[in-house]
């Protein structure tokens, strides 16, 4: 039986980052997944193919609408979705190779097949027996089901199923409001579908900061995305190829009917900790199938760790990455922390919506007294000259401190320039100090600065 002094279970986000990091610290590590491909969800069925084809169907989408407006004439535009959906794999099989070529770089040893966990941290694959000093489970999360409706991948759709259509759907139907319904229902409408998103809550993205989520949703409908709000999902029936879907209204307390060619599910992830005899062993889950761990990502079993999607909080692939290289700091005698009131969360549709710390109402809640600063993209030199002034930067502090408590931005570039206000956060900086510090002129940034400024001093200059 070989020996190492880690076993990482699951090679997504959280695991292939844990591998890397381990080895890098003389560690010898083995990392044991099912799937033929590493990069676990996000790499292969989730966050890299959606942000692809979010990018092709965004460039069909201005070529087709916006390219005049700068005094360039097409003539006709096709859509070729074999040769997009092509695009996409190209760019997930570069990016699993990547991850392969950074596991023999770094001497990971890599197991395909199912792990199931023994005693006296003994691991089974495939009919054979290794053994770890350490285990960190990374296993990742697979996508919610309701009761009422089943995924079958070919009328009923997961995340997966609906990033690899042959065709465009004349009539989808997107149940659940979130980030993988708002990203995908709006890829396939730029790209012609006829799009409904249907959503059991009177909002979409609950965590959004309010400001933002008014100004997100107008956007959204005018793109065409239509939206049942306040809407069950009663009862689904497949029907010559069509989907009945029954509906009904929680304020009127009416069902009704809809007819649609596919039917997205994107209602959220469970995590998965199944199979891996996790009970027989002692460890511990907590609600919803979460596994419970300490402030060390350790489990109620020594030696034994979980990071990502199968603990609590976001299910965000940085959010697990930030856990792995922790843990391992952990596993080896440092200080692995994560500070998860500075993790930044985005929405890559149009316009992008990209948040990080706390919201108006969590504030309210906690009775923080605040300052706000808003400004406007529409202020805007840059946002001018590309003809994209939509949205704007909110800024959060403190009103005493002028600590910056959170950011929400709703506009172009909004998951890039997010990034200010994480480092902002991390370092302890004030709404004062991004307020005094030079931006770069014309650039977007420059709206971070002007917030910033109108949240400490109450002004600023260009609005």
């Amino acid at each position: 039986m070989e020996k190492y002094d880690l076993i990482v279970i699951g090679g997504g986000p959280a695991g292939y980052v844990a591998s890397i990091c381990a080895a890098q610290a003389g560690l010898k590590v083995v990392c044991v997944d099912k799937n033929k491909n590493l990069g676990g969800t996000c790499l292969n069925v989730g966050c890299i193919p959606s942000k692809r084809l979010l990018y092709s169907s965004k460039v069909y989408k201005n070529i087709n609408e916006n390219i005049n407006n700068h005094g360039v004439e097409v003539s006709s535009v096709k859509l070729n979705l074999k040769k997009m959906m092509t695009g996409k794999e190209e760019t997930v099989n570069k990016l699993t190779k990547g991850i392969d070529f950074l596991f023999k770089k770094n001497n990971v040893k890599r197991i395909l097949g199912v792990a199931e966990i023994d005693k006296n941290k003994v691991v089974k694959v495939n009919k054979n027996k290794i053994y770890g000093d350490n285990i960190i489970l990374a296993t990742g999360s697979f996508s919610k089901e309701l009761p009422q409706i089943k995924i079958d991948e070919k009328y009923i759709l997961s995340s997966t199923g609906a990033l690899s259509l042959k065709k465009v759907p004349k009539n989808l139907a997107v149940i659940g409001g979130g980030y993988i319904g708002l990203e995908l229902g709006s890829v396939w409408s730029r790209l012609g579908s006829n799009v409904t998103i249907i959503e059991y809550l009177d909002t979409i993205v609950p965590s959004m900061d309010k400001d933002i989520s008014k100004i997100f949703l107008n956007e959204l409908k005018k793109q065409g995305l239509k939206f049942e709000l306040s809407n069950e999902v009663v009862s689904s029936k497949i029907s010559k190829e069509n989907i009945i879907l029954k509906l009904k209204d929680l304020k009127l307390k009416k069902v009704n009917s809809f007819n649609f060619d596919k039917v997205l599910l994107a209602i959220g992830r469970n995590p998965s900790t199944s199979g891996m005899q996790l009970e027989k062993l002692g460890i511990k889950l907590g609600k919803n199938g979460y596994i419970d761990v300490n402030q060390f990502y350790e489990t109620s079993v020594k030696d034994i760790y979980a990071i990502g999607d199968i603990i609590m909080g976001p299910m965000l692939a940085h959010k697990a990455s930030a856990e792995a290289q922790a843990v391992i700091d952990i596993i080896i005698g440092k200080k692995g922390q994560v500070n998860y009131s500075a993790i930044p969360a985005v929405i890559y549709t149009n316009p992008e919506v990209a948040w990080v710390g706390k919201n108006q109402s969590e504030l309210d809640v906690l009775n923080i007294d605040y300052n706000i600063g808003k400004f406007e993209f529409s202020s805007n030199s840059r946002s001018k000259v590309h003809e994209n002034t939509i949205g704007m930067v909110k800024v959060l502090s403190d009103t005493k401190s002028k600590r910056i408590l959170g950011a929400h931005i709703i506009g172009e570039n909004a998951g890039e320039m997010i990034g200010e206000f994480v480092v902002a956060m991390e370092l302890g900086a004030s709404a004062e100090d991004l307020a005094l510090i030079c931006h770069a002129h014309p650039t977007l940034s420059e709206s971070i600065k002007e917030a910033s400024s109108i949240s400490a001093f109450g002004k600023t200059v260009h609005m």
